[in-house]
Order: structure tokens, then C-alpha cells, then sequence
């Protein structure tokens, strides 16, 4: 039976970058989110979706994440029960994911959640325009995916991926409770400055998605390795589409290094790293680099804006990372939970 590895390593750098093309290249209101959800789609399911599942997912996160808009007005005028009430969101999509529900919806719905509400209460155009760059971003990605499919299709007779198991509740409770407290700080504080923060929320909402699979033990290597070498990845990117901005050389490069951590992730170079720190580099280098490309079409200046949204990004991890493991130190092992890893 044929090694379906190559191919996934194919489809999976091809897909992101046919993802960040479209994206940028049809302006989207937040371009880099589409070839973030192709990177997580393609990671989860080795089979396309199909038309009818992709308008299907693109009308429940209308109704999820709209549902963001609904809190706004409860977080300007109660401002601690709406912040009580979007914690318990965040609690629900992580613990629905981590219980064997559908893994990309409960990224979309942290997304959603956390971006939406930070934005709706400085202006509910705002909160809008997230909504509606969140479902062109759903229904491009299930285009990339189907086109990346067709070109670098599965071997025949591979069985599809089995779903991840369910954690028992008792687990999936704790873990999902963790994965929330290391999200909750940064949307706070995107609260104040959505506009400036939204990569942040994003940066935040990867981590918490990371932190399901992490244990005290490898946290650092894991949450902080991978956004140091995002970092590294995204100004070696930035330097070399700098010499000539264009979109054709922005496709390629993010073929090239998508390549390059796709190999890493399914082991066709041999490493003692797991797959969460290869998908966490590959996320970190596209919410850097397109936040970049944006302060770049914006007038602003591009390495101030990425030093000081790199400290932010290396804070949030540090916390990610003091999180678990106070979190995993203390109070796990009195509940008797064990941590997963």
C-alpha cells in the first residue's frame, strides 16, 4: 500500500497557500484567516468536503458566532456577567471538541467567539464585517480543499481518519477549563484595541486549541518552541517576499515553507517533535506574516508592529505555559485527573 504521507504533505502546503492567494488576493476583511482554517481542515479530515457540508458548516457558524453580536450590549452595560458568560462559552467549545465533537467547528466557534464579541463592543459594524470575513473565509477554504483534494488526491483503499477519541468527561471538563483560562487574558486585552489585538485573540485561541494536547512536563518546548520558530520562519519570509512584493512570489514562498513544516508534521523528515508544534509554527507564521502584510498596505511601520506583536505573541505563550503547569501541578493531581499529553 502506497505511503500517503507525500501526498498529504502536498495538498497540505498547496492548500494553505492557494488559501493565503485567494485570501489576499481578493481582500477579503481578514485575509490570513482563510488559510489558517485550511491548514486546520487539512490536518483533521483526509477527505474533502463536499458543497452541501461546506454551505452546511458556513450556516452554523453564522448562527454561532452571531450569536456574539447578541453580547455585546451585556458586556458594555454588565460587563462582568458578559465576561462570565463568554468564559463559559469558551469552556463549551473546547470541552465540546475534546468529547469527539467536530474539531474544525470548535475552532471556528473559539474564533468566532473571541474575535466577534471583542469587536462588536467598540462597534457593531466591526462585529459585523468579522462575521462576514469569517464565512467568505469558510466557504474559500472549502474551495481550497477540494481543489487541493483533486490535485493531490488520498491512495485508494485508505480507510478516512478515524475521529479523535473522547476524553472522559471528568478529563475533558479539566482540560477544556485550562484551554479557557489561557484564552480569556488576551481577549480581555483585545477588548480594549480590537483592531490592534485581533492577532493576538488568534494567536491566543491557537494556543488553547494547542494546550488540549500538552502536559506540564513538555508545555515549554511545545507552546513556546513553536512560536520561536514561527517568528524566526515568518521574518526569514518577510525578508525574502520584501526584495519583491507579489503576490505570485507571496503564493510560492508559502508553498515552500508550508512544505517545509508539512514534511516536519508527517514525519517524512524524521524528528522527536509532535504534530501540535509543527501545526502551531505553521499558524504562528501566518498570523505574523499576514498582520504584516496588512501594516505593510496600511502605511504602517511593518518591524516595529512585529516586534512589539512578537512580545505579545511570546507573553501569551509564557502564560500558556506557567498555566498548565500551575494549573496541571495543583489542582489535577487532587481531582485525580490526569493530564493529557
Amino acid at each position: 500500500m502506497l505511503d500517503p504521507r507525500p501526498q498529504r504533505a502536498l495538498r497540505l502546503a498547496f492548500g494553505v497557500a492557494l488559501g493565503t492567494a485567494l485570501g489576499f488576493g481578493l481582500a477579503l476583511p481578514i485575509p490570513f484567516l482563510t488559510p489558517l482554517l485550511v491548514l486546520f481542515l487539512l490536518i483533521l479530515r483526509n477527505q474533502p468536503l463536499s458543497l452541501k457540508a461546506g454551505l452546511a458548516l458556513a450556516l452554523v457558524v453564522a448562527l454561532t458566532t452571531g450569536s456574539g453580536l447578541l453580547l455585546a450590549p451585556l458586556l458594555d452595560h454588565q460587563p462582568f456577567a458578559g465576561v462570565l458568560l463568554v468564559a463559559l462559552g469558551l469552556f463549551f467549545c473546547f470541552r465540546y471538541g475534546l468529547r469527539g465533537g467536530n474539531g474544525l467547528l470548535s475552532n471556528l466557534m473559539v474564533v468566532g467567539l473571541t474575535m466577534i464579541t471583542a469587536a462588536s463592543t467598540t462597534s457593531m459594524a466591526l462585529g459585523q464585517l468579522v462575521i462576514e470575513g469569517l464565512l467568505k473565509a469558510v466557504l474559500l477554504t472549502t474551495l481550497c480543499v477540494a481543489v487541493s483534494h483533486w490535485l493531490f488526491p488520498e491512495p485508494k483503499g485508505l480507510p478516512p481518519a478515524k475521529a479523535a477519541a473522547a476524553q472522559p468527561l471528568e478529563q475533558a471538563n479539566w482540560v477544556a477549563l485550562r484551554a479557557m483560562l489561557v484564552v480569556l487574558p488576551a481577549w480581555l486585552l483585545a477588548m480594549i484595541n480590537p483592531a490592534s489585538y485581533m492577532p493576538l485573540v488568534m494567536k491566543s485561541a491557537s494556543l488553547g486549541q494547542q494546550v488540549c494536547g500538552v502536559s506540564a512536563r513538555n508545555a515549554g518546548r511545545e507552546l513556546l518552541g513553536s512560536t520561536l520558530l514561527g517568528g524566526l520562519l515568518a521574518i526569514l519570509f518577510w525578508a525574502v517576499l520584501s526584495i519583491c512584493p507579489h503576490l505570485w512570489l507571496f503564493f510560492l514562498l508559502m508553498l515552500l515553507f508550508a512544505l517545509l513544516l508539512a514534511r516536519r508534521l508527517y514525519q517524512l523528515v524524521s524528528n522527536s517533535l509532535t504534530p501540535g508544534f509543527w501545526l502551531n509554527t505553521c499558524a504562528t507564521l501566518i498570523i505574523l506574516l499576514g498582520q504584516s502584510v496588512q501594516d505593510s498596505a496600511a502605511g504602517k511601520d511593518v518591524y516595529s508592529a512585529f516586534a512589539l506583536r512578537m512580545g505579545l505573541f511570546l507573553l501569551v505563550t509564557l502564560y500558556a505555559c506557567a498555566a498548565v503547569y500551575l494549573l496541571d501541578r495543583r489542582a489535577a493531581p487532587k481531582q485525580g485527573i490526569p493530564a493529557c499529553s
